[in-house]
């Protein structure tokens, strides 16, 4: 069984009450990066990584790689709401991405990578739009903030060995140098939101 089933299984057998949960998808440049953040968060049951928002169905990774299908790399996140908020979840989202490069983040290029909300409510929308207004308004960021706003379309769960992967490649150059810094900076700037006390890293 994949490790976010048997968080979830977990949660669910450990738990006399049932857990209402809410789905938030998101994306904002490579999955990996995403998956590893909010896999820590308090509050969220699974985390699965996969590709929506484009026009052929069930793509595979080498289909996405051509920036041609339309889908953007994103995260499917399971939480429940009782515990985090969807508002908390995109803040978080919003200080470890910048959503104000188009279609890019870091050295990744291409619109798979592109910064996108993907609402699976009308209140998920207002929510997100509500959080946006307010950081352009604050001036949070130095551009303007391009972050895609739309309703989630079908979502195809990524292939098994994108799923944790920085849990289970930790040494890889590109979890060593892109995805490892993200999870410091939530950790370091979300801490009371954190599930566990903070591991080491390589």
């Amino acid at each position: 069984m994949p490790l976010r089933r048997l968080r979830a299984h977990l949660t669910g057998v450990m738990s006399d009450t049932p857990v209402s949960t809410e789905t938030a998808t998101l994306g904002g440049g490579c999955f990996w990066c995403l998956e590893a953040v909010f896999d820590e968060v308090r509050g969220v049951i699974s985390v699965e990584s996969g590709y929506t928002g484009g026009h052929l169905p069930r793509p595979s990774y080498q289909d996405i790689c051509t920036g041609m299908t339309g889908h953007a790399e994103v995260v499917r996140i399971a939480f429940d709401p009782s515990v985090i908020a969807y508002r908390q979840l995109l803040e978080i989202f919003f200080a470890i991405h910048d959503p104000t490069t188009l279609n890019r983040q870091g050295a990744d290029h291409g619109p798979q990578y592109r910064s996108a909300i993907f609402y699976n409510s009308e209140d998920q929308r207002s929510e997100a739009q509500s959080l946006m207004d307010e950081l352009t308004a604050a001036r949070a960021f130095a551009d303007p903030i391009v972050t895609e706003l739309t309703p989630a379309p079908e979502f195809y769960v990524a292939e098994d060995y994108h799923q944790e992967y920085f849990e289970n490649h930790r040494s890889q150059p590109y979890c060593l140098f892109t995805v490892a810094p993200k999870v410091l900076k939530f950790r370091s700037k979300f801490a009371e939101m954190r599930k566990k006390a903070p591991e080491a890293l390589p």
